[in-house]
């Protein structure tokens, strides 16, 4: 394969297909920065909302670091990995005390900052400042597969060949170019189900097109989630709702929430809800009723939440991580996605919410405390 061939092609084949994406005006390494922990195991039309809202609120690195976690958290709700979050503000912390506000140009001290792991080291060098470095993101790693006809998963494994690959065909300057060039190539043509092979610049040079392997290259990985049943309850009082932090330690981390839990084996919903009840809030379950059910996923669980409107004997205290709040008041929380389409049905859709025509204006209006 003759080098500069393939970057000649590549370089043409992007400046006629590349999409107008909001971080590829700018070469400021904070919005980079920003845009590639924001397009980790998240979709390029899910992350365009997030990334300039997220660029309307905090315009700079200082912003950033000057803001409450809280208000990062609240802007970051719904991408999920909200520890990712969390290390923009600790990075951002320390990139404005010890680097004056500037992304450093250096791997080594990049890579000492939370949340810059090599890939997004390597991205931020080479998209901001030109700096010649192989970059292996999902796209890019069966873009090699299937050039090179490595057969098997899509994993990490294959990096240290596809790497060596890479700084083969790797051009001295404009890398930054070359970089997102074969990401948007992934994306956009050399995709993993129904690749466009006859789109692809890079057809005559591709083994597994050559083998009629590009259907089978990477091999197909069925993920099997776990089932998590889950319950939910919905305590008002004079119109304000009952909600609780989540520990600082954990899966996510410091946003609030409804009470509520797993099932445990053998339990009913309603036996999880007094259970749950009891263990947090120290609050015993005089009665409940079913609402609705939500169902979300994480990487390795899908989790269905059954939510229950819920009488308990006495009035849950307030405290730093327990409050009652006004339906208006929630915008003002950071809450994780389960909790925040709960609130949308409750109080957006609500003809959807099983609970009586006198409820709907606010299906939790009927007393739900003693």
């Amino acid at each position: 394969m003759n080098k500069n061939v393939f970057q000649k092609s590549l370089f043409s084949w992007y400046a006629k297909n590349a999409r107008d994406l909001p971080w590829r005006r700018t070469r400021d390494p904070y919005k980079i920065w920003i845009s590639e922990i924001m397009l980790q195991q998240t979709t390029v039309n899910v992350v365009i909302p997030y990334y300039e809202r997220w660029i309307k609120v905090f315009p700079d690195i200082q912003a950033l670091a000057c803001t409450s976690q809280a208000k990062i958290l609240k802007n970051w709700q719904g991408l999920g990995y909200y520890q990712r979050a969390r290390n923009i503000k600790k990075s951002a912390e320390i990139i404005c005390a010890q680097y004056g506000g500037k992304i450093p140009e250096d791997s080594i001290v990049l890579r000492s900052l939370p949340g810059f792991g090599p890939y997004t080291v390597a991205a931020v060098l080479s998209i901001a400042f030109d700096q010649r470095r192989p970059l292996v993101d999902a796209n890019v790693r069966r873009v090699a597969m299937r050039l090179l006809a490595l057969k098997g998963f899509s994993e990490a494994k294959k990096d240290k060949e596809i790497l060596e690959f890479l700084d083969i065909i790797l051009p001295e300057k404009n890398n930054n170019i070359f970089n997102q060039a074969l990401m948007e190539l992934g994306a956009l043509v050399c995709r993993a189900q129904q690749p466009q092979c006859l789109a692809c610049p890079f057809e005559r040079f591709c083994l597994a097109t050559k083998k009629n392997l590009q259907d089978s290259i990477p091999a197909f990985q069925r993920k099997i989630a776990q089932r998590i049943e889950a319950v939910c309850a919905l305590i008002e009082k004079d119109g304000r709702y009952f909600i609780q932090k989540r520990p600082p330690r954990g899966l996510l981390a410091d946003l609030w929430e409804f009470p509520g839990g797993k099932i445990e084996k053998r339990e009913t919903q309603r036996e999880a809800l007094a259970r749950e009840l009891k263990e947090e809030i120290g609050v015993r379950l005089v009665s409940s009723d079913y609402l609705f059910s939500v169902k979300y996923a994480y990487t390795k669980f899908k989790v269905y939440l059954h939510v229950w409107r819920c009488v308990v004997e006495s009035r849950p205290k307030s405290d730093a991580t327990h409050k009652w709040v006004l339906a208006s008041e929630f915008k003002n929380f950071p809450l994780p996605s389960a909790t925040a389409r709960i609130i949308d049905l409750l109080f957006k859709r609500q003809g959807k919410v099983q609970c009586s025509k006198h409820a709907l204006a606010n299906p939790l209006r009927q007393g739900t405390l003693k």
